[in-house]
């Protein structure tokens, strides 16, 4: 399993680009599953459904099945966030893992900019940015880029930059302390 963030300011376009990158991988015949970060609370349960009543009930964990999909949902209740590398993990093995978010981690990363967002890049101050997918033009970039519209060119950077899952758990666990 190999693990590769993609990280940038919000409105850059890093959910686009994971929407269109995630069928060419898959279409090159690699099983991708991926990470978000959410900065704010979110919810995957409707209000009167049932799993969502055991939860207000108070249980810690409630997995969802069917036929098509199976759901696990964990309440913190007060405890710290987990980590990145308490998360990953979790995952079920495949051959690629894209984490979106997670921007102050540690994680080897790709970074997404626009410049429509009016934001500066993260690359010059965060070394583990090994590269840029942008709509920047130019070589005022020192990291090996590529457009954000070349999708093919994007998809062979994540899978160059992409780490192994211990390489990846490493790094995070050097950088924790």
């Amino acid at each position: 399993m190999r693990v590769i963030g993609l990280a940038g300011w919000s409105g850059a376009g890093k959910t686009t680009l994971l929407m269109r990158l995630i069928p060419l991988l898959k279409a090159q015949g690699l099983t991708v599953s991926t990470v978000k970060n959410a900065h704010h609370g979110f919810d995957l349960d409707r209000p009167g459904k049932d799993s969502h009543n055991h939860r207000l009930a108070g249980a810690n964990e409630v997995l969802v099945s069917s036929a098509n999909r199976w759901a696990l949902m964990h309440e913190l209740r007060g405890a710290p966030e987990p980590s990145l590398a308490d998360l990953l993990p979790k995952l079920a093995p495949v051959d690629l893992v894209l984490v979106e978010g997670f921007r102050r981690s540690d994680l080897p990363k790709i970074e997404v900019h626009r410049a429509a967002n009016g934001k500066p890049f993260l690359h010059p101050d965060d070394p583990g940015v090994l590269a840029v997918i942008t709509d920047v033009p130019g070589p005022a970039i020192s990291l090996p880029s590529v457009h954000l519209d070349d999708i093919e060119a994007a998809a062979a950077l994540v899978t160059a930059h992409s780490a192994p899952l211990d390489e990846a758990l490493a790094r995070l666990a050097a950088s924790r302390g």
